[in-house]
């Protein structure tokens, strides 16, 4: 059984864009809130794991082959929202995170 942890408020996200919230005390996470999909929210580790920084909630959001992904801003990689996956290298994913909104709260967990 998982804990869920409420990690902001629905007012603190940015409609089609990412913001990066800090879990644990020392594990950055990307949080993207798009309305307009049936999930509404997704969370992916904020560090690039190629460009060796926590900057993919300053990424673009954008659609490749029906997958929704964060483009990264460094080198401009492309990360699976729903998996993690790199999709330019299969060696670099980034950790998924269960995500919801309950009553205008962010939940992981």
């Amino acid at each position: 059984m998982s804990i869920e942890t409420i990690i902001c408020d629905k007012s603190d996200l940015i409609e089609n864009s990412g913001v990066c919230a800090l879990l644990n005390d020392d594990e950055q996470v990307a949080i993207f809130y798009l309305p307009a999909t049936e999930q509404k929210v997704f969370a992916i580790a904020n560090w690039d794991p190629i460009g060796q920084a926590n900057v993919l909630s300053r990424g673009i959001i954008g659609d490749i082959a029906g997958e929704i992904v964060v483009a990264s801003p460094l080198y401009k990689q492309h990360f699976s929202l729903i998996s993690g996956q790199c999709l330019e290298d299969e060696s670099a994913p980034v950790k998924t995170y269960p995500i919801a909104l309950k009553n205008d709260k962010v939940v992981i967990g």
